[in-house]
Order: C-alpha cells, then sequence, then structure tokens
C-alpha cells in the first residue's frame, strides 16, 4: 500500500522501520519538548498524511521511551483517512519525578495503519445471553 505524506517542516522525518521486519514504522519529533513528571505534551513530528479511504493511521508507544516511562497517551492513537492536519504525537510522563526531554529528530512513537471495519447496530429488546453475562471489572479473576 503506497501513503502520501507531506514534510510540514524542514526537520520532519519519513516513518521509518527499525528492521525489515519491524511491524510499525517510527515517528519521529522535530522539536525540543520537555515533558514535568505527570504531564502530557502534543509533540509535533512535522508530517501530514493521505491515509487510503477504509484505512485508520494508529499511533502506539515505543517499548524503549515505556520502559523508561515515556508513553502516548492516549494509546492507541487514531488518524482518520479524512484528516490531513499535522500528526501530533500526544506524550505522558509517567515518572514521578524525573521530566522527559525530547529532542528534534528523537523517535517517539510507533505508527501502524490498519483497516476499518464498517458496522451496522441493530438495535433488539434482548441479547443473547453468556455464561458471563454482564459481570464486568475483574469479574474473570487476575
Amino acid at each position: 500500500m503506497k501513503v502520501k505524506y507531506h514534510k510540514l517542516h524542514q526537520l520532519a522525518i519519513e516513518p521509518t522501520k527499525g528492521t525489515p521486519q519491524s511491524a510499525a514504522y517510527d515517528l519521529s519529533s522535530i522539536e525540543t519538548v520537555w515533558i514535568p513528571p505527570g504531564q502530557t505534551v502534543a509533540v509535533a513530528t512535522g508530517l501530514s498524511m493521505e491515509i487510503p479511504e477504509g484505512w485508520k493511521g494508529e499511533i502506539y508507544s515505543r517499548s524503549g521511551m515505556s520502559s523508561q516511562g515515556t508513553v502516548v497517551a492516549n494509546s492507541p492513537g487514531k488518524i482518520d483517512s479524512d484528516y490531513r492536519g499535522e500528526i501530533m504525537v500526544l506524550l505522558h510522563n509517567q515518572r514521578l519525578q524525573d521530566v522527559a526531554c525530547i529532542e528534534p529528530g528523537d523517535r517517539i512513537a510507533q505508527f501502524e495503519i490498519n483497516p476499518v471495519h464498517p458496522l451496522q447496530f441493530e438495535i433488539v429488546e434482548e441479547l443473547s445471553s453468556t455464561q458471563r453475562g454482564d459481570a464486568g471489572f475483574g469479574s474473570t479473576g487476575k
């Protein structure tokens, strides 16, 4: 699948894979950002994309950053196929004391394109029964 992209800033970096077998593409920052403990900041990539209709972009945390306490706040972040603005990554610093520092060129998130499955909702008087029923949070154990 070919995905068209536009560089909105001279420091923008084309999405790249860490290895040929990597499942996702890395997105990089174009700015220096300091993220205080417990805070969330939108980080610019300097890219916009034309995601094909019937598909959606998804933004995930990078494992190396997550292990140090910096994660994508709304993981996975969603990018609709009709969006043409700059791709921003919401990064959250989970650390209790240390400030997270992002520099231009740092790989800040992973990006995938996945299919959108069209749904049709049907209102009914009753749903089928299951063994679990309406048992919610924690009902299946640890």
